[in-house]
């Protein structure tokens, strides 16, 4: 496999790499768009994929391209969280990344889109889900949305799910790649701050994208049958944030 970028996602797939020749990985994609550099991120990352996609169809190799099964896709009223859900992104960062799965699958290339749950483990940017939430508890004050859930699934999870899929020889397919166990920020919250030992401020927004990311498709495709507790996420937050408060105190 050959791994285009040098962030998280990147760093998690390289102990699979030597398993998937003929696989050209994508990971150097937008994380999120910030407001002052919209256009520039977008644009970037639609070269990118324009680039890769041409490369890939040469080669004839697969492009593996990451999108998101966050509520930017998700969250729409009605959305059953299925591959095949009628799509109504509410936010630009949804629309973006709907627009680069059109992208690739018109590109000619063969390839293969994750749509991704909300991975947590070692390496991950500050402005992401878990690492701002333990910045936000150990400064005394968190912003929650509210009645808002997410997939949490742990990175290595995240790779041996990719691992199998590639495995099977699967592509010219839209995967779910999550637990599919949709947990409320609010809860989420409340093991952060047990975790950190704090007591912080909750400042509520109110967020309507409550949602859950169906696995049917990848328990098919992958020929396992993925079950997850329903406190799956303590776990993995119990790593996570554990990782974190070890790199804040070192520093």
């Amino acid at each position: 496999m050959e791994i285009v970028g040098s962030g998280f996602i990147a760093g998690a797939l390289r102990t699979i790499a030597p398993r998937h020749p003929g696989v050209v990985a994508l990971a150097a994609g937008v994380s999120r768009i910030r407001p002052e550099y919209a256009r520039h991120d977008l644009a970037r990352e639609a070269a990118l994929v324009t680039e890769q996609a041409h490369r890939c169809a040469s080669r004839n190799a697969t492009l593996l391209y990451f999108s998101t099964a966050s509520a930017a896709l998700y969250g729409a009223p009605g959305c059953s969280g299925t591959e095949e859900c009628r799509h109504a992104p509410r936010t630009s960062y949804g629309r973006h990344k709907l627009a680069m799965e059109r992208l690739v699958k018109r590109s000619g290339c063969r390839w293969l889109i994750l749509r991704l749950a909300h991975l947590v483990g070692p390496g991950q940017r500050p402005h992401q889900l878990v690492p701002a939430l333990v910045a936000q508890a150990l400064d005394g004050r968190v912003r929650v949305l509210r009645p808002a859930s997410r997939d949490l699934l742990d990175v290595t999870d995240f790779v041996t799910m990719t691992d199998l899929l590639l495995g099977a020889g699967v592509e010219g397919e839209t995967v779910n790649v999550a637990s599919g166990r949709s947990t409320e920020v609010d809860a989420i919250v409340d093991h952060v701050a047990a975790l950190t030992g704090t007591d912080p401020v909750r400042h509520y927004v109110e967020e309507s994208s409550r949602h859950t990311v169906s696995i049917d498709r990848l328990r098919s495709l992958s020929s396992r049958p993925w079950t997850f507790a329903e406190d799956y996420y303590k776990g993995v937050l119990d790593r996570s944030v554990g990782d974190l408060l070890r790199v804040r105190t070192a520093l």
